[in-house]
């Protein structure tokens, strides 16, 4: 019997396994093989890993059918309960798996799922707001294994372009948290002559009254701070680990 624990109180788990472990796949493996060899014996094109499964088929008619047809095999010979929710007859270009998508081009690539995206802007967001107050190094080496471990499962993806703009928004999140921690004109002002602004620009740019995200985009922070920086400061870039990655393997 498998423990759990929630909210630092242990309990005793009377069924089902630890999300995230590594029994839970193995059992799909095993338990859901009946269903490999049934697609493979009606001749489907399918992926599958644990219990995440894609199906397809030429057309939507077929794969209503389809859908009818295995969900009664799942539910009637494996004894397995069909998350209706997550289910669906849709293009493949609107489906996810395993935190990809397809472009909907006649010989389609590999993308990243939105999703996907938007999950991992999420967890920039949270990682900025709890390392408020650290130095701008600090926080980059906390979000070094972060984008490093991210790139390297997406290295598949045949779409760049996404993380090209993410990296482009991950600057301008920094940017923005630079003019933040700098708080007062004065301080901002002299943080931007120093990396090479005219002192009239600087103090306009310093007083201009506009916000911290807006001045993370605009151009004196861009100027001041540019890609070529935050290489320097040890910044992961999405893009050029995913080139690394993808060139290796």
């Amino acid at each position: 019997m498998a423990g759990e624990n929630r909210a630092g109180v242990a309990s005793a788990r009377t069924e089902g396994t630890p999300q995230g472990g590594p029994l839970s796949p193995l059992l799909s493996n095993i338990l859901l093989n009946d269903l490999d060899r049934e697609l493979e014996k009606r001749g489907h094109r399918f992926c599958r890993y644990a219990d995440d499964c894609n199906i397809y088929v030429g057309c939507k008619r077929s794969g209503e059918r389809l859908m009818t047809a295995i969900t009664a095999f799942l539910e009637q010979r494996l004894k397995l309960k069909v998350n209706a929710a997550k289910s669906a007859v849709a293009r493949p270009w609107q489906r996810k798996f395993l935190g990809y998508s397809m472009t909907w081009h006649r010989k389609p690539k590999l993308k990243i799922a939105q999703p996907s995206r938007e999950r991992f802007a999420e967890k920039i967001r949270q990682t900025l707001r709890r390392a408020r107050g650290r130095s701008l190094k600090q926080i980059i080496a906390q979000l070094h294994p972060v984008l490093r471990g991210w790139a390297a499962y997406f290295r598949l993806t045949e779409v760049k372009g996404v993380l090209e703009e993410l990296d482009g928004w991950i600057r301008h999140k920094l940017r923005a948290l630079l003019w933040r921690q700098w708080k007062r004109n004065p301080t901002r002002a002299t943080n931007l002559m120093r990396r090479g602004l005219k002192p009239q620009r600087a103090w306009q740019s310093a007083s201009n009254g506009h916000g911290p995200w807006w001045n993370g985009g605009a151009s004196h922070m861009n100027e001041a701070y540019p890609k070529s920086w935050f290489d320097h400061m040890g910044l992961v870039s999405l893009l050029e680990t995913q080139r690394r990655f993808s060139s290796a393997s």
